[in-house]
């Protein structure tokens, strides 16, 4: 052991809440060690599409076939195109074995998916928190909103979301920025749901957004949101939260930060002599050289499937089936958001507008099902996003002259309105992940098994949208109303989460309310791998706010010697 590998901290990944874990640490003088199994990006220097105009590209944005035909999983997602597809994980670069189908979108790099996210950030409420004790399923959250109202706020602060004040019980207020105004056609389909509704409201959907930024942003360096929406390509202007333009500058600027990519994290080092944790085992991603790091404490950020991989690696005397996993909890009750319900529509209306420029966000309508009682045949409830626009009418008859004339002479078509489900799925002990015991990787790990599937409660709530929608539609006089149910696979959601659960009781959950492993108390999980349930809110602010609140916990217990 030398002081080039001896820390203070060490953390496991670089994106959303690694950075945050690596800003809170390194600002209260802790050395601390960031891995990163990717490359490195750096803020501006690395995103080599930022201001490129769309005839740069050489198929304008489009994938060419031949890639998409080598990459059947990452084509699927939006951010997969020309403009952003060097920041997502390429099939053949780490694959895993699908039990059931599952769409694994990844991205390794410093950053990670913070790069890409679709930057939407609603708090949680009290129904999210108390959800699984009062429906019967899962096992009880060991916090609630009040435990975690102002670690929301200390992010938010920090991130910078546009936003109003709702005053809504099931979405509470945060600290925003000034909201950007919404659009004619949302206006109108918020007037016509607030009047025929009294338990659904059309909000501004909240968004990471510099929409006027506080000294605090331009400390960091970040500038004000030019709505370009072209964030997935890195943002020059730091417009939105990212890891790379946000919390790893600002920890850099300590001096207490290491970061270290191309690091594959092989396993969590458990001492069975000292009985506790006293590093991490590095593979380098190029070299294939194994390395060594130790710390007090570890902060395991590696994202929601990666991290239970690593714990299900990390095996001992003391820990056979993974780390923390003496009740065979690890790996299951894994969830995610059903994405599979849409809806189209028309409208003849507001003829006199359009839209003009680049919507940051869109419409949202937080959930409204069985939210003080059980009034369906399914449990717990959906969101959805609205939003819409209007397209051009081309004439394309004739030739010559003729067409080039009409071709020039755009009108204005009807409106047409989008709505997208975002439901709740339910953690059962059947989804769940493990070790393939044959297969491994180019490192030498084991491939990640993934078993996950909808079930008869999703289904239920896809009927349920596809009837609410449709009525809510037909009241706002849009015609052409037509659903479908993309029956994807599980995992375009993006939203995984669970397998390394937080509750009460040890032997059914693997953290308890601080993040910290039940059964070695060195060790933090507040990445999407450490929820006991999705709620039907954008996850990613509750990672942070997770985040933050088991550093200062940890930072606590460190100078009591707790740890």
């Amino acid at each position: 052991m030398s002081d080039n590998n001896l820390f203070d901290v060490i953390v496991i990944g670089s994106g959303m809440t690694g950075g945050w874990a690596a800003k809170e640490f390194t600002e209260k003088g802790f050395k601390t060690l960031v891995l990163e199994r990717g490359r490195n990006v750096e803020h501006l220097k690395d995103y080599p599409t930022t201001n490129m105009q769309p005839w740069e590209f050489e198929h304008r944005g489009e994938i060419p076939n031949k890639i998409k035909e080598a990459n059947p999983i990452a084509s699927k997602t939006y951010v997969f195109r020309e403009d952003a597809a060097h920041f997502v994980v390429k099939d053949n670069e780490h694959p895993y074995v699908q039990e059931k189908p599952f769409d694994w979108i990844r991205g390794y790099q410093v950053g990670g998916k913070s790069l890409l996210w679709a930057r939407q950030t609603q708090r949680w409420s009290e129904f999210d928190f108390e959800g699984p004790k009062r429906d019967g399923f899962a096992v009880d959250w060991p916090i609630r909103y009040a435990d975690l109202a102002p670690w929301y706020s200390h992010v938010e602060k920090f991130v910078g979301i546009s936003g109003n004040k709702d005053g809504l019980a099931n979405l509470p207020d945060g600290e925003f920025l000034p909201a950007l105004d919404m659009s004619c056609i949302e206006n109108h389909f918020k007037g016509v749901i607030e009047k025929n509704y009294k338990d659904r409201n059309v909000i501004y959907a909240r968004c990471a957004h510099l929409t006027k930024p506080n000294q605090i942003h331009l400390d960091q360096g970040r500038g004000q949101c030019q709505n370009r929406n072209l964030c997935q390509r890195g943002c020059p202007f730091g417009g939105y939260f990212c890891s790379n333009s946000s919390t790893l500058p600002w920890a850099q600027k300590t001096n207490n930060l290491t970061l270290r990519p191309h690091s594959v994290v092989h396993s969590i080092i458990y001492d069975d002599k000292k009985e506790k944790v006293t590093g991490v085992r590095v593979i380098d991603a190029i070299t294939k050289k194994t390395y060594d790091y130790f710390a007090k404490v570890v902060f395991l950020n590696a994202a929601a499937l990666n991290s239970n991989l690593i714990l299900l690696n990390s095996t001992s005397n003391r820990f056979p089936n993974g780390l923390g996993n003496d009740h065979g909890v690890l790996g299951k009750y894994v969830a995610f958001h059903n994405y599979r319900a849409r809806a189209s529509a028309t409208f003849e209306g507001l003829l006199d507008s359009t839209t003009d420029g680049r919507s940051m966000t869109s419409a949202y309508l937080p959930r409204f099902r069985n939210l003080h009682k059980q009034e369906t045949d399914f449990l717990r409830g959906y969101a959805l996003t609205f939003g819409g626009g209007r397209g051009n009418k081309t004439n394309t008859d004739g030739f010559g002259t003729e067409l080039k004339d009409q071709l020039a002479n755009k009108e204005l078509g009807p409106w047409y309105v989008g709505a997208q489900m975002m439901g709740e799925t339910i953690p059962k002990e059947t989804n769940y992940l493990k070790l393939d015991p044959n297969q491994k990787d180019e490192w030498g790990m084991p491939l990640l098994s993934i078993h996950i599937d909808y079930d008869d409660n999703d289904d239920k709530m896809v009927k349920d949208f596809t009837e609410q929608i449709t009525e809510m539609f037909t009241k706002a006089g849009y015609t052409n109303i037509k659903t479908s149910d993309s029956k994807q696979a599980p995992g375009l959601d993006i939203h995984e989460m669970g397998g390394c659960r937080m509750g009460h009781d040890p032997k059914t959950s693997m953290l308890n309310k601080w993040n910290q492993l039940h059964t070695c108390n060195n060790v933090f999980v507040t990445d999407g791998s450490s929820m006991t349930s999705t709620s039907t809110q954008n996850p990613s602010l509750t990672y942070m706010a997770l985040t933050a609140r088991a550093v200062n916990y940890a930072v606590e217990q460190l100078k009591k010697g707790e740890i």
